[in-house]
């Protein structure tokens, strides 16, 4: 499915307050939820677009990256739905209602629905493992070109020895008798209304569903331990200082086999020596001596991708302007190339020779020297001369 926009998902406006969105999100999960459409794969798909775009517009930091970058922020890469994004198009049913289901008062219980995949009303809990976050320094030639980056991760892995499970053995688990595998109970209480039915998260097991009877020897029945990943992070081209990037599912790993957190990437730029950066475009000091800003000629410039040549015309004035186009920085989400702007200043020694004194002496005599004379001026000058 063609990826839209996140406001257009929810049907709601780019200034909708976190309230509106909140809602607009519960009613369009509602409408697709997958007992509503039982083996409807494009209400399914719609029910995963619109967790999709609430996790991102329900965020004030992801908002904030999505409004800015659009996808590319989410994503790094425009239109991609690769190992960055919200989703990344990897998010299962589950893990949907485990991140969102408390906004409908249970992971399961979508208005009275029973849930997906648990059947009878189960709200199984699975724990999340928290989000990791590094930094990445990169040079004006990484930030055009893009880069590829790798990073010694120390975090919480799944326990090898349980596979994450926490239990020692293939029978160290059984369901938990108190709520018989749903993860969650429910009390029944008469009151003047009526009988009322709440729905709480299991005591005994606390949401999961299962209880560990043999706890694994290695993790404590954990299912994490702590050691460490590398891992490979593609870096588009275009990115900005202050721009994050988040990798999903390569954060700490969850407790019992639960979902993993997130890589979070925070960028930072490396100022060139020669080269700002203003947006897209780049700008560039040019410093001309007098003889070349007055004769013209050809100086090097540098740029992203080495140095080029550029042609002086003769009678240069500082303050000129050079564009370079096209020699900029590419945008983060596609749409084209900045320019490379080269601002002309004139260097004026401040000592000279006796032989280079003279030669201003009389450049300073010349008609061509005189600053602000017009050219009726020097013609009546001209013409005058001939008659004294």
């Amino acid at each position: 499915m063609e990826k839209r926009d996140y406001y257009e998902v929810l049907g709601v406006d780019k200034k909708a307050s976190a309230d509106e969105i909140k809602k607009a999100y519960r009613k369009k999960a509602i409408q697709y939820h997958p007992d509503r459409n039982p083996g409807d794969k494009e209400a399914e798909e719609k029910f995963k677009e619109a967790a999709e775009a609430y996790d991102v517009l329900s965020n004030p930091d992801k908002r904030a990256r999505y409004d800015q970058f659009g996808f590319a922020g989410m994503s790094g890469a425009a239109g991609n739905g690769g190992p960055f994004g919200g989703f990344g198009g990897s998010m299962s049913m589950d893990d949907i209602f485990s991140m969102f289901g408390d906004i409908f008062g249970g992971r399961g219980g979508f208005g009275g629905f029973s849930g997906f995949g648990g059947g009878g009303g189960s709200q199984q809990r699975r724990f999340r493992g928290s989000d990791l976050r590094v930094k990445v320094k990169l040079s004006l030639k990484e930030v055009a070109t893009g880069v590829e980056k790798k990073f010694k991760l120390k975090k919480y892995v799944p326990c090898s020895h349980c596979h994450g499970t926490g239990a020692e053995g293939t029978g160290g688990t059984e369901t938990c008798p108190t709520c018989k595998g749903t993860g969650s109970v429910v009390r029944t209480q008469q009151t003047i209304l009526g009988t009322m039915q709440t729905r709480s998260t299991c005591p005994t097991c606390g949401g999961e569903g299962k209880i560990i009877k043999n706890k694994c020897k290695e993790c404590a029945g954990e299912g994490i331990v702590y050691g460490e990943e590398v891992v490979t992070v593609k870096i588009p081209a275009g990115v900005a200082e202050g721009m994050q990037l988040t990798m999903n599912g390569k954060g700490n790993a969850g407790k019992h086999g639960g979902i993993p957190g997130d890589l979070l990437i925070y960028i930072e730029e490396e100022p060139d020596k020669e080269l700002i950066r203003e947006d897209n475009d780049l700008i560039y000091n040019l410093l001309l001596s007098v003889p070349t800003a007055a004769l013209g000629g050809a100086v090097e410039i540098p740029t992203v991708d080495g140095k080029v040549k550029v042609k002086i015309e003769p009678g240069t004035q500082p303050g000129k302007v050079l564009r370079l186009r096209g020699k900029g920085l590419p945008s983060v989400n596609g749409y084209g190339t900045g320019d490379l702007l080269v601002n002309v200043s004139v260097y004026i020694p401040e000592t000279l020779s006796k032989e280079e004194k003279k030669q201003m002496e009389d450049w300073d005599k010349s008609e061509n020297f005189i600053p602000n004379t017009s050219i009726k001026e020097k013609i009546f000058r001209k013409f005058k001369s001939l008659f004294d």
